[in-house]
């Protein structure tokens, strides 16, 4: 039996709240990996915000194509990696694109706790974070519950 998701179950698995591991090409080393906070609606764009002078936020400047891998990691694994174009790069604003984030993955008190603390890009120097947004092109899944039927 074939362990792959449907198109609607990697959408609906990818919607949920998990933290993603995101991969860009960087020239002369392996790819940047690191986890992030993301958003994606079913049908839509996948989105996650950073600091626009980071490793990470000078390497989205560069490059034109991200992957993000999200996965299960209790018993029966799954995972969705999915990669695509970036499609824009803006400056986040708080209230539209910081606090939602933070409230998903917080829960809204800790997310206004962790928002009003942080504060990204209120400091002397500091460049206010970005919204960067791809769409996802390529999808790679399995769901090895499918696989072994009654774990």
């Amino acid at each position: 039996m074939s362990t792959t998701m449907t198109r609607d179950e990697a959408e609906a698995f990818l919607s949920e709240v998990r933290v993603g591991v995101l991969s860009l090409h960087e020239p002369g080393r392996g790819p940047l990996t690191v986890p992030v906070w993301y958003g994606y609606e079913v049908g839509g764009e996948v989105s996650f915000i950073t600091e626009p002078g980071s490793r990470k936020g000078k390497l989205i400047a560069e490059g034109q194509r991200v992957s993000l891998c999200v996965q299960n990691e209790a018993s029966p694994y799954q995972y969705v990696s999915v990669e695509g174009p970036i499609r824009s790069i803006a400056t986040a604003d708080l209230e539209k694109h910081v606090r939602p984030l933070a409230h998903r993955y917080l829960g809204v008190e800790a997310g206004n706790t962790y928002v009003d603390f942080n504060q990204p890009g209120e400091g002397e120097g500091e460049e206010p974070q970005i919204i960067v947004r791809f769409s996802p092109e390529r999808w790679l899944t399995a769901d090895y519950g499918k696989e072994y039927v009654g774990l």
